[in-house]
């Protein structure tokens, strides 16, 4: 078996399996996740034919993020995973990396030194009801404070896949609202192969959070917040119904990020 860094193409490729997986990536995912952290995606070969891939991103010089672990289903069972698991951990050097792992999967990351943090939960609406008209698209001049508010909420820099994700594509779109150049709330919109996700969403007050949510293009919208936050009790409340979960873990000291009263995350396979 040899195991490499992974092109921007292939990482496509790996979304692919994502997507055959059930994981319904964005239709444009691969060039923001690349420019987090070219040399940070790992696929695993066998006589030349990928079987196995696995992110290990290096968002600063304290933080990594593990994501996108995936195995060929005619290869599992067979120790593939395992050792593409250690290698790409070895990126991470001495950083803290966190991962959003599966509930079945828990033990095994603990095996690895990866402690239980929170859960989080996605959650799912067919449409959202319409906002007040109070968020418009992000403009290049917002981008300065854009960056700020995600390492305030993220504890870190991720500024490599920020500003990729921020300045969006004809399929993701982020919404801001305040005046340009000094937004005080925002949420990123992207279509996916089914519906929209919505992440991360920074928002102070419920008001705030309620429009941004009603950006949304098109349904079924789904969310990824943390359990028992303030953003968890107002999707419910608008008739979102969680549909998922993963279980937040850190390997080395937690990030010690402040985010805001109504907050998502970005994605579960970058942070």
């Amino acid at each position: 078996m040899k195991i490499r860094t992974m092109t921007e193409g292939e990482l496509a490729m790996v979304l692919d399996w994502a997507q055959a997986e059930g994981w319904n990536p964005g239709l444009d995912d691969a060039p923001a996740f690349h420019a987090a952290d070219p040399g940070g995606f790992f696929l695993a070969e066998i006589d030349g034919a990928p079987v196995a891939a696995i992110s290990v991103v290096n968002h600063d010089d304290a933080h990594a993020f593990l994501g996108l672990y995936i195995c060929r289903p005619e290869h599992r069972g067979r120790g593939h995973g395992f050792a593409l698991w250690q290698a790409a951990l070895a990126h991470a050097g001495g950083r803290t990396v966190t991962l959003d792992g599966v509930a079945e999967q828990q033990a095994n990351y603990a095996r690895s030194g990866f402690v239980f943090a929170g859960r989080t939960l996605r959650h799912s609406l067919e449409a959202v009801p319409p906002g007040d008209g109070t968020a418009r698209p992000a403009q290049a001049a917002d981008m300065a404070a854009l960056m700020q508010m995600d390492r305030a909420a993220c504890g870190h820099a991720r500024d490599g896949f920020a500003k990729e994700w921020f300045e969006g594509t004809e399929t993701r779109r982020t919404w801001v609202i305040g005046p340009e150049g000094a937004p005080t709330a925002f949420a990123t919109h992207r279509l996916c192969h089914s519906g929209t996700k919505i992440g991360p969403l920074h928002a102070q007050t419920e008001a705030e959070a309620r429009a941004l949510l009603s950006c949304a293009p098109q349904g079924p919208v789904f969310i990824d917040v943390p359990e028992g936050s303030g953003l968890e009790t107002l999707v419910r409340s608008i008739g979102f119904e969680p549909v998922f979960q993963t279980a937040r873990m850190h390997c080395g000291p937690a990030p010690q990020g402040t985010a805001p009263a109504y907050y998502a995350v970005a994605t579960l396979e970058l942070g």
